[in-house]
């Protein structure tokens, strides 16, 4: 092999499991570039959605996250989770595959995609907690940044060429039939992971107890989170920083194509700035965060962000517009890699293993509560004001949200990540942990 292609000792991608992990992540990245083009557009375009019916859309794929996540986290930490991360990947594909299959038979409306936006944002509850434990079962803990960085520089081959591919096949054949491409691609992802050896410890149960103290169980997962200072303090600042994330995404696609009255292959293209940053964060935000600590590396996440908002915000409507809706992508992109590296890999080096599936879902739940509203709130904005009215009270809140990140001692000065907390002090407490009467 070449020396410049060849990986160095110890790279993860030498880890045959993890290689395929990585590789049914950059599958299913390309289809998801695919349905992230297609789904909004079908709507904007093809059913003339209203920003409220768009931020209702979004809302009602968020609505599984605030229902399940808390029990099925519970239910994940007695099961195995790979077969689920499969089976996730594989129905989100049916989905797809149903809106060419219901606009051929002259039954697409709104109301169909709301429907499948409450099966993808179910799947993504359940599968998508899957998914960030399996990565702990292959990964050893104090590598954790560097495989969330790995994992999203995988999306970030995705993210360059499939917004162009994906924005060609909705000129050439439409919104709704490219999503076909996108279900190809995910049941090419459940291929790969089908069948990925991983060692899984979970506390034995009898046969038939899969739901027993599950109230109890449930209680002590959210007791856990509660009673971590990091883990709350992460919470409260990744739910506003999600809430600012959706009200910006209601509007994105209709500034595009209504305010600088952008085609879908040109909304495409400018989607590969995506990708550009995605390749920014995912190589420079393993070494920033070494080099300046996952908290403060989180508030510079917060940061360029807010800024990109703001940028989009006050873009004229015209070329100027374009190239700064492509660079408010890309700006995105490289801050969210930023953020959720350092994030995610905090939230699971202090967790014990047997309560990953608890906490994170958990955390999924407290960092998604506001992101409902802030569609709706996004989607009010954008229909009462202006979208630019939306993206402005995106960005400012979020720029605010960093400089509260940086006052707070426990997020500046964390340089290094935490130790996991002990198992037996939690694991003990199972029994003094009863849904009361």
């Amino acid at each position: 092999m070449p020396r410049l292609f060849r990986l160095p000792e110890g790279d993860l991608l030498r880890d045959p499991v993890y290689l395929r992990l990585w590789s049914s992540i950059l599958t299913s990245s390309f289809g998801n570039q695919v349905m992230m083009l297609a789904l909004p557009l079908t709507a904007a375009v093809l059913l003339n959605a209203s920003p409220k019916q768009m931020g209702l859309l979004i809302a009602i794929e968020l609505s599984p996250f605030l229902i399940f996540s808390l029990p099925s986290g519970v239910w994940l930490d007695r099961v195995r989770k790979l077969p689920v991360y499969v089976v996730g990947e594989s129905l989100v594909a049916l989905c797809a595959i149903s809106v060419p299959l219901a606009w051929w038979l002259g039954w697409l409306t709104m109301g169909w995609l709301y429907a499948i936006g409450f099966v993808i944002g179910l799947v993504h509850t359940v599968a998508g907690t899957a998914a960030q434990i399996v990565l702990t079962q292959v990964v050893a803990r104090e590598r954790l940044v560097e495989a969330h960085a790995k994992n999203a520089l995988a999306t970030s081959g995705a993210e360059v060429v499939g917004p162009g591919l994906a924005g060609a096949l909705i000129k050439i054949f439409g919104a709704p039939v490219a999503l076909l491409v996108n279900a190809a691609l995910l049941f090419g992802s459940a291929l790969i992971l089908r069948g990925i050896h991983i060692h899984e410890r979970r506390a034995p149960r009898a046969p038939g107890d899969t739901f027993r103290h599950f109230g109890r169980d449930l209680l002590l997962g959210l007791r856990f989170v509660v009673a971590n200072r990091l883990l709350v303090t992460l919470a409260v600042l990744m739910g506003v920083w999600q809430m600012c994330h959706y009200a910006a995404l209601v509007v994105q696609i209709l500034f595009a194509t209504r305010t600088l009255g952008l085609g879908e292959q040109a909304v495409g293209l400018c989607y590969m700035g995506m990708g550009v940053g995605t390749i920014v964060g995912s190589v420079y935000g393993r070494r920033i965060s070494h080099r300046i600590g996952p908290g403060p590396c989180l508030v510079v996440g917060y940061l360029i962000t807010g800024a990109a908002w703001v940028l989009l915000a006050a873009a004229p409507a015209n070329a100027w517009g374009v190239a700064a809706f492509a660079l408010m992508l890309m700006l995105f992109t490289t801050g969210a890699v930023f953020i959720f590296i350092n994030f995610l890999a905090l939230r699971q080096a202090v967790t014990p293993e047997p309560l990953l599936g608890r906490m994170t879902a958990t955390m999924r739940w407290l960092t998604l509560l506001a992101a409902g509203p802030g569609a709706l709130i996004g989607g009010w904005l954008g229909e009462a004001v202006s979208l630019r009215a939306t993206l402005g009270f995106a960005g400012g809140i979020t720029l605010l949200l960093a400089l509260v990140a940086w006052r707070l001692p426990l997020i500046r000065e964390l340089r290094t990540l935490p130790e996991a907390e002990r198992e037996s002090e939690w694991l003990g407490l199972e029994a003094d942990v009863r849904p009361a009467g």
